[in-house]
């Protein structure tokens, strides 16, 4: 490692000491067996606003040095019991963070590669020394310290924002609470932060109402089952299904008549704009490192099989297989809440429809999949739990469904194990809003309320 690296790690923890050394204040050790010598040494930094010790010898400069901290040390090489070698790299091992410079005559060439070797020192000045050269050597080391200092400062901030963001983060559900009769303040034992972010994200496109509102959660459902039913890897299906929730992100910037026509009415300037979207939607999850396989089934979930879609006109299997299944699930749910056409499809004619775009439209086999999910999902009795009313409500009881506001506003997730604070949460949150039903599991009896 080298002395500048060495330096920088070590001198971090004391960086955030607001109580360091100004730097007209920097404290200098000289360490030479000749008395004349640390005169002229303390004569020559003095006049120059530095605060000097001295030292006869390197036993005596490691006994200071344990008493008080020094930035730099200056020490000749050649002194008895112990040289200048042996002694700078003592002060090395045990003060790294201290800068060391040796003083040393041109007949000690091999002695003083023995120290820059030991001791890892910053420069080495030949005797008898010019005192601007030294001056100036003294300055750019004590330089290299203030930036050291100044590094290491600069990113303990940067751990403690970064800290910071991570508890806004992981608060994000609970300040969306906070803002719809404090429900949010309960929320000790939501599901992970990142998930609900994403859900909390996915619900900004639906707070502009209309035929939207839980679009977005029924196509990650749907398209998830898909995605199991292809047997994808666990993270191909965590991005089909955050990419579901997500999906129409880059709609936010359309305006309110252009989301409530339908893409069959719409003329060419409004569907040149609306199919912008895609784009947009990856656009502003670029920089979310955890978010950009999803970004990338976002772009392409308008592509088609046949290679009639947008943006990129994919073909086939280059489009990507959870763009595939995504693009069957949104279409299924868009074909029944009018977003494709002005009439409402039933669930039989939706999928009758996607079923007739195999090939064409569709991935064939994202298409069987599709279709022996819904197979199976009408011979599975209906979820959604049993409905209580918030005064019914006891501890021990767990969400069979998202608790969503009336604008569209998710404040609990399903499957949360609610406990007796969250549930007077929830009556508050109730008296204020009006009329409120809780869906609860049927597998789960509740405790004390």
């Amino acid at each position: 490692m080298s002395d500048l690296q060495e330096n920088l790690q070590a001198v971090a923890p004391s960086a955030a000491d607001t109580g360091g050394v100004t730097e007209d204040k920097w404290r200098i050790l000289c360490v030479d067996d000749e008395p004349n010598i640390l005169s002229s040494l303390r004569r020559l930094f003095r006049q120059n606003g530095y605060q000097i010790s001295v030292a006869n010898s390197g036993a005596e400069g490691l006994q200071m040095l344990e008493g008080q901290g020094f930035d730099l040390v200056i020490s000749d090489m050649r002194m008895p019991e112990m040289d200048g070698a042996r002694f700078l790299e003592q002060v090395r091992k045990r003060w790294p963070e201290t800068l060391r410079i040796l003083l040393t005559g041109y007949a000690d060439i091999s002695s003083t590669i023995e120290a820059v070797n030991k001791g890892q020192i910053y420069r080495y000045v030949s005797k008898p020394w010019d005192d601007n050269d030294l001056l100036l050597t003294v300055r750019q080391a004590l330089d290299l310290q203030k930036l050291a200092r100044e590094k290491a400062r600069l990113e303990a901030l940067t751990v403690a924002q970064n800290e910071e963001l991570k508890d806004l983060n992981a608060n994000l559900e609970l300040k969306v609470m906070e803002r719809t009769v404090d429900l949010r303040k309960a929320h000790e034992k939501l599901k992970t932060s990142f998930m609900t972010s994403i859900r909390v994200f996915a619900n900004l496109i639906e707070l502009r109402g209309g035929a939207l509102s839980g679009h977005s959660r029924r196509v990650a459902d749907l398209a998830r089952k898909i995605a199991n039913r292809l047997q994808l890897s666990p993270a191909e299906g965590q991005d089909i299904f955050l990419a579901g929730l997500l999906h129409d992100i880059g709609k936010i910037g359309l305006s309110d008549t252009l989301l409530a026509k339908p893409v069959s009415h719409m003329g060419g300037e409004e569907l040149g704009e609306y199919r912008k979207h895609p784009v947009k939607g990856e656009q502003s999850l670029m920089a979310l490192e955890d978010l950009r396989g999803a970004a990338t089934i976002m772009r392409s979930h308008h592509e088609r099989f046949d290679g009639q879609g947008y943006p990129d006109g994919l073909v086939g299997l280059a489009i990507p297989i959870g763009a595939r299944v995504l693009a069957v699930a949104n279409d299924y749910d868009g074909l029944q809440i009018g977003i494709l056409s002005p009439r409402r499809m039933s669930p039989d004619d939706a999928r009758q429809l996607i079923a007739e775009g195999r090939g064409k439209r569709y991935d064939p086999q994202v298409i069987d999949a599709f279709l022996q999910e819904l197979g199976e999902g009408k011979a599975a009795p209906p979820p959604g739990g049993i409905p209580v009313q918030p005064k019914d409500l006891v501890s021990g009881m767990v969400l069979a469904r998202d608790l969503v506001s009336r604008d569209g506003v998710l404040l609990l997730s399903a499957d949360y194990l609610l406990d007796a604070k969250l549930i007077r949460q929830i009556r508050e949150f109730a008296a204020a809003e009006g009329n409120v039903t809780v869906f609860v599991r049927q597998d789960v009896k509740g405790g004390q309320g």
